[in-house]
């Protein structure tokens, strides 16, 4: 509660720090004596603290507030893990202002660092927030880095006459994310293991970590498959695997007794995993995300994406003898992977039968607390149930990427890694093994016929891991993105990414007689009646991948003609420069 306070107190100083920050003192003579300046303010270590909590709410979202959507479930829709009746498309227009081109983080950053310096601390105190701010930095960077590619890099506070450098033309890519990693050094070198508070509740020593193990590693494969700058990317993805493993390595988290306990609790505290997690009080912060899975109808999960749970036997469903079909919800779900009946409904919910329906039949389950569902807490925005924001399990498979992208992943790394999770309390899947390039469990070769040629049997395994462990939870239109594979996204090219569960619509039926489901549309099956749902039936409503120019966003209108009044070609993104 104490730090939830202190956020909403941060939120409302950021607004007039902005102000103090860019007036003289020209024009104030006097400051007011009910309100706090720029210059009384940065006194003492609460204050900065105070300060550094401003950053929170936009980095460390969760399940958002109130009406809006944080990264979880159909926060991050855009992907292949969903089957929508009308896909997210492409990016097809440059956007005339905004786009996300904004440095307003960074110069919040650069402000607190700048400022840290003048307060009376320890230089052991300094060294912490000067880490906090830096790490906050990077973490923009990261996200304008992903976004746009080349940005210009701003490490200090700029003045508004200073007008060469406000518009400086955009700083390669390499050189940006090489600040960015020095930034995330100093900060694992510096930050506090332990802050005050409750732990999981503020950035320390292993949110920093954590975090650089997640940022390196998309800025290692996005280099490794987009760029020829190889000797970058093994540097980036060598920060990574080290962040992941001093992590590990520390033994202060552990995986819990139970999956679906990380994603449905109304408490976090204490729980061994999260290294963050953001906290839900009734009547001050509360959330949706729950009532979206409970009573509302929702973008279903996409049978590609259930098919990539493996049976109980560690095979994929197309080469284990364990696997029944997908022509019944039960044979779904029998001796698989038990993650899957912990993230998919044991039911399937169609539209004209179920009020809560899914656009594929199959519905998550994954973020739904069921002891409260019914409750006031359980709908609309009254949900507080509290969200991950960064965790264990995301760091072991981040390291055993890392590992295997730099080519000598080892059975001893898959043990530290990978298999930990399979061997998490109420999973116990089959361990993973590793020969050269091959994958194994038991001794048994993994040949899966889905498997994307160009990428080796274990690193085909370790992206599977990765999105079954994380499945809804933000992370997998951006790892498409770094892997260089949004074409799998294309539902004209690649129609079964979208289609959902195996129907017979004459089992849906009302007392007269009368088909529930007409409206339906079904393919691959025997008749137009029974088959797969495909939710997005019509050719206007396809998702087309319009080429490379769509890994990154185009920079807005507006920004290219002010750097131009300034005399500053500012380029655009290849491949956006005639839209």
């Amino acid at each position: 509660m104490k730090l939830i306070n202190k956020i909403v107190v941060a939120i409302s100083f950021l607004g007039a720090t902005a102000v103090f920050s860019s007036c003289s003192k020209d024009f104030l003579e006097k400051y007011p004596q009910d309100t706090m300046t720029d210059e009384d303010f940065w006194t003492k270590e609460e204050n900065v603290r105070t300060f550094s909590y401003g950053f929170y709410t936009g980095f460390f979202s969760g399940y958002g507030s109130g009406y809006s959507w944080g990264n979880y479930f159909s926060g991050q829709a855009f992907n292949d893990d969903f089957a929508s009746s009308s896909p997210g498309e492409f990016t097809k227009i440059v956007p005339e202002s905004g786009g996300g081109w904004s440095f307003t983080w960074v110069r919040k950053a650069n402000v607190f660092i700048e400022r840290i310096k003048t307060v009376p601390m320890e230089e052991e105190a300094i060294a912490h927030w000067t880490g906090v701010g830096r790490f906050f930095r990077a973490m923009e960077y990261h996200d304008l880095v992903s976004r746009f590619g080349d940005v210009p890099w701003y490490e200090n506070v700029i003045s508004e006459t200073d007008i060469e450098t406000l518009y400086k033309p955009r700083d390669p890519r390499g050189v940006v994310v090489d600040k960015m990693l020095a930034d995330l050094q100093y900060a694992a070198e510096n930050v506090r293991v332990t802050d005050v508070g409750e732990k999981g509740l503020h950035v320390n020593k292993d949110v920093v970590l954590a975090y650089m193990s997640r940022i390196m590693l998309f800025q290692g494969t996005w280099l490794k498959y987009h760029t020829n700058d190889q000797a970058r990317a093994k540097t980036y993805l060598e920060a990574a695997k080290w962040a992941a493993a001093e992590l590990i390595n520390s033994k202060r988290y552990s995986l819990g007794n139970n999956y679906r306990d990380l994603f449905t609790s109304l408490s976090l505290t204490g729980n061994p995993e999260m290294i963050m997690y953001r906290r839900y009080v009734t009547g001050l912060l509360t959330h949706s995300l729950m009532s979206y899975n409970n009573r509302e109808p929702q973008t279903g999960i996409s049978r590609d994406a259930v098919r990539s749970y493996l049976a109980k036997d560690g095979l994929p469903v197309d080469q284990s003898p364990l696997y029944k079909g997908d022509h019944s919800i039960a044979d779904v779900m029998t001796d698989r992977d038990p993650r899957l009946s912990q993230t998919v409904t044991p039911d399937i919910r169609l539209t004209g039968v179920n009020s809560n329906a899914s656009t594929s039949g199959y519905a998550v389950l994954k973020f739904l607390n069921e002891t409260v569902k019914n409750e006031p807490e359980g709908s609309g925005s009254l949900n507080q149930t509290d969200a991950p924001v960064i965790r264990l399990g995301e760091v072991l498979v981040n390291y055993a990427e890392a590992a295997a992208e730099l080519g000598n992943i080892s059975q001893s790394d898959l043990d530290m890694s990978i298999n930990v999770l399979r061997n998490r309390a109420g999973v116990n899947m089959p361990k993973l093994e590793v020969s050269g390039q091959s994958a194994l469990v038991g001794g048994v070769a993994i040949n899966d016929p889905e498997r994307d040629p160009t990428v080796s049997a274990i690193l085909w395994e370790i992206r599977r891991e990765r999105r079954v462990e994380l499945m809804m939870e933000g992370f997998r239109y951006n790892d498409l993105r770094r892997w260089k594979k949004l074409p799998t996204m294309d539902t004209n090219n690649n129609p079964k990414i979208n289609l959902g569960a195996w129907i017979n619509k004459d089992h849906y039926k009302d007392a007269n007689g009368k088909l529930l489901v007409e409206n339906l549309t079904v393919v691959n099956g025997p008749t137009n009646r029974i088959g797969y749902i495909k939710p997005a039936f019509k050719p206007e409503t396809q998702r087309i991948f319009t080429g490379e120019k769509v890994y990154l966003n185009p920079l807005p209108k507006d920004q290219i003609r002010l750097y131009k009044d300034q005399g500053v070609d500012l380029k655009q993104n290849p491949g956006w420069e005639t839209e």
